[in-house]
């Protein structure tokens, strides 16, 4: 069975480490904040200015005027900090992102991510997402493994628009859990339920399938 929304964010929460300053980008990976281990130090860090960012809130503790890149309510950790977008993005370009996580709307064998527009369509836009695959090495991407057409978002090489060449390693969909290697994608984990028969027949691009594959522990 295909992940959830929930599922793919408590997943990709086991990739964080203690200590890390990490980058959430809109959608699927925002939710990761609520998965953080208790005994774990994660700062969260937003394109508009703020270090330390919380699960989000419950109706009755949601403060309009604090909200994250996507404009979404959020709350703040012990020792979080505000500052201007200016900073933000110096840190982010300066390298000083532990992780990034991103949506996208396709991601090739390549390494090659297509996020910010779809021709035709009304997109929010590119965010801080082109300044994040830059400006960090290590860069998560959380998405479908397919559109609701059935069609493969997982490609040999992407057909929109680039937000950023050879930058990704890694990719989380509903389905399975990947790394890119030598222009390959290679097969890590499925889903619970999942076979590898499904993946195979969902990824267009090449997929090396090791012998054993496990299913993800959520």
């Amino acid at each position: 069975m295909a992940l959830t929304r929930e599922q793919l964010a408590q997943r990709v929460a086991q990739e964080f480490q203690d200590g890390f300053y990490v980058n959430l980008g809109i959608g699927i990976p925002t939710l990761a904040a609520n998965y953080i281990p208790e005994d774990m130090q994660v700062m969260l860090q937003s394109e508009n200015g703020l270090l330390g960012m919380g699960q989000f809130p419950l109706d009755e503790k949601v403060d309009p005027d604090l909200i994250n890149a996507g404009k979404q309510t959020v709350t703040m950790v012990k020792g979080a900090s505000l500052f201007s977008s200016a900073e933000s993005f110096a840190m982010i370009r300066g390298g000083h992102v532990d992780l990034t996580v991103l949506g996208a709307f396709e991601v090739d064998c390549q390494g090659n991510i297509a996020s910010y527009m779809i021709p035709g369509k009304l997109i929010k836009g590119m965010g801080g997402a082109m300044d994040l695959v830059a400006g960090a090495d290590n860069i998560i991407v959380t998405m479908t493994h397919a559109s609701r057409s059935g069609e493969s978002k997982l490609l040999s090489e992407c057909t929109l628009p680039l937000t950023g060449k050879a930058c990704i390693q890694r990719v989380l969909t509903d389905l399975a859990l990947m790394d890119i290697e030598d222009g390959k994608f290679i097969l890590r984990e499925r889903a619970p339920g999942v076979s590898v028969e499904e993946i195979i027949a969902l990824t267009e691009g090449e997929l090396v399938v090791p012998d054993s594959v496990p299913e993800m522990v959520l």
